[in-house]
């Protein structure tokens, strides 16, 4: 097994916090990555709901109280889980519009032994992870 390689940031009040995950990925050519952690603060949500078609969206003071998925080059899959100032929370995919408040402290990990692809294979209507083994000489 290849060394596990991590990217350690802070994103800052503004960022979007999707598109700075994947311009972290494209930049550093993550072709299998996972998020290890991330704790922070977001002033509107964008968040497609359990079999939604569509995201639904707020604004506020939320927590982030979790982050994982796979990410790639090759497209990637996150579910966000933050919480209001009552502590309600609600999860589900992240999307375009989740706009950071104070801070979001992140570690992706990131390793070679695999490519993660995102590819229709028939067992659902949606680009599902397909892992490749990276072939070691």
């Amino acid at each position: 097994m290849d060394a596990i390689k991590a990217y350690a940031f802070r994103l800052k009040p503004g960022q979007d916090l999707k598109q700075e995950i994947q311009k972290l990925v494209t930049e550093k050519q993550i072709k299998a990555g996972w998020i290890s952690t991330c704790v922070g603060s977001l002033t509107n949500y964008t968040i497609r709901f359990a079999n939604q078609p569509n995201g639904s969206s707020d604004s506020g003071h939320f927590e982030i109280v979790s982050l994982t998925g796979t990410v790639s080059v090759n497209g990637s899959h996150i579910h966000i889980g933050i919480s209001d100032s009552t502590g309600k929370t609600i999860g589900g995919h992240l999307m375009d519009g989740c706009k950071i408040y104070t801070t979001a402290e992140m570690v992706i990990l990131s390793g070679n032994d695999f490519i993660f692809k995102r590819d229709k294979d028939g067992t659902t209507p949606w680009d599902e992870l397909q892992v490749e083994e990276v072939k070691s000489n």
